[in-house]
């Protein structure tokens, strides 16, 4: 008996010597099993395409402007170049720039050369003088009475307008032409007396200088008196043109004269952005010094281009826009001639369209289309654009309020790609 115990304690020393050799080697394969099967997975997730970091904009509803930016300059509307009106002595001028002068104040003596006088050649050329500034006097008369006229029928458009609008038979953008119309008739017809004015005294020289040679015919040995040279308006020496004294030829420019409180902004656009400026589109006046904008309006776009060299060397046609100043004299009264602004001047205006970024939109074939967030993908929508300004632009179809569209999408945003907002 003793000896099959100990058999039997033998094999059961040895079977439990198995087990655990058994448990061992089971718990090892489990453990290389999780361990192949974690770096499997961890590949298998490396493999896996990751979501494209994305920025996006909601598509919203509401205001949308289209504006033409470019820089302008101040300039007085009505200016006038005085000239000496016959050869002579010049005395030295006392005005300068800035000064004021009084309709009818002397701004210069000359004394009249008594052997120029007698030259028979000048006399002739002083009564074509004479009648050459009396034509150019009949031509500003007809052309007040042209203003007077214009004037009148904007006046009675407006008025019409008016009533229309009161009774609700015309919408505020008609009434608000009309007004417009009547205050530009009535500065061209301030403009065209301006003319008159200035047509007259060109008579009383060419008159006085012709008058001045007839005396010197008929006393050639007399001294002769000085003649003035009287200031045709009120307002401000812009510039002084000569001022040396001393003998100086007839139409020699002196001073040039202006009213600083007559101010209009002059705007070159290129021809294919003045093509969209109406007559009366609102203007934005920016960056001209003062604390706030001025507003104003286009008064006309001119009829003629020019040729101007851009910054980059490129030749560029582009015309003048003349735009009239509509905020109040008190806000921009430090301005001058010849200051420098930047225009605003709206070509189009909706107060309820669809608008996205126009950051968000790229060329798809033909036309245009954006990303919009779909769930957690980036899905393509061809859309139809209408306005565009440098910022915002208008999405006709293709596009309802409240989506989500990719802004600045990169080359990794396809369709169908999964995508993470930022």
């Amino acid at each position: 008996m003793t000896e099959n115990g100990n058999t039997d304690s033998k094999s059961g020393a040895k079977n439990g010597t198995r087990r655990k050799v058994n448990v061992r080697k089971i718990v090892s394969r489990t453990i290389t099993v999780l361990f192949l099967g974690g770096i499997a997975a961890l590949l298998v997730i490396a493999a896996m395409p990751k979501p494209v970091p994305v920025d996006v904009a909601e598509v919203a509803r509401g205001p949308l402007e289209v504006t033409i930016d470019e820089d302008g300059v101040t300039r007085v509307k009505d200016r006038y170049v005085v000239s000496l009106p016959l050869t002579g002595s010049l005395g030295r001028l006392e005005l300068r720039a800035g000064d004021a002068v009084t309709e009818g104040g002397v701004l210069a003596r000359v004394e009249p050369m008594a052997p120029q006088l007698l030259d028979e050649r000048s006399r002739i050329q002083a009564d074509a003088r004479v009648a050459a500034s009396q034509a150019a006097q009949r031509q500003a008369r007809a052309a007040v009475a042209r203003a007077e006229a214009a004037l009148a029928l904007a006046q009675q458009m407006e008025q019409r307008q008016v009533q229309l609008a009161e009774r609700g038979g015309a919408p505020q953008t008609t009434l608000d032409q009309a007004r417009f119309e009547a205050r530009a008739r009535q500065e061209e017809l301030t403009s065209a007396r301006f003319g008159v004015r200035v047509a007259d005294y060109e008579v009383r020289m060419a008159q006085a200088a012709a008058g001045r040679m007839a005396d010197a015919r008929g006393k050639p040995d007399e001294a002769q008196d000085q003649l003035e040279v009287p200031s045709p308006i009120r307002g401000r020496v812009l510039r002084v043109l000569h001022q040396q004294e001393g003998v100086a030829q007839a139409g020699t420019p002196l001073l040039e004269l202006g009213d600083p409180g007559a101010l209009e902004v002059v705007v070159d656009v290129l021809t294919a952005d003045a093509v969209q400026i109406q007559p009366g589109a609102q203007v934005e006046l920016v960056r001209w010094g003062g604390e706030q904008a001025l507003t104003g309006r286009v008064q006309r776009v001119e009829p003629s281009a020019f040729t101007k060299i851009s910054a980059l060397g490129v030749e560029e046609q582009r015309v003048n826009v003349v735009i009239e100043l509509a905020s109040p004299r008190e806000e921009w009264e430090a301005l001058g001639d010849g200051f420098r602004v930047e225009a605003r001047i709206r070509v189009w205006r909706e107060d309820d369209v669809v608008r996205i970024p126009s950051s968000a939109l790229f060329r798809h074939e033909e036309g245009w289309a954006v990303y919009v967030v779909e769930g957690e993908q980036a899905r393509l929508r061809v859309v139809q654009v209408g306005r565009r300004n440098g910022f915002e632009a208008q999405i006709t179809e293709g596009l309802e309020p409240g989506a989500q569209v990719v802004v600045h999408p990169s080359e990794q945003v396809v369709d169908g790609v999964a995508v993470r907002v930022r």
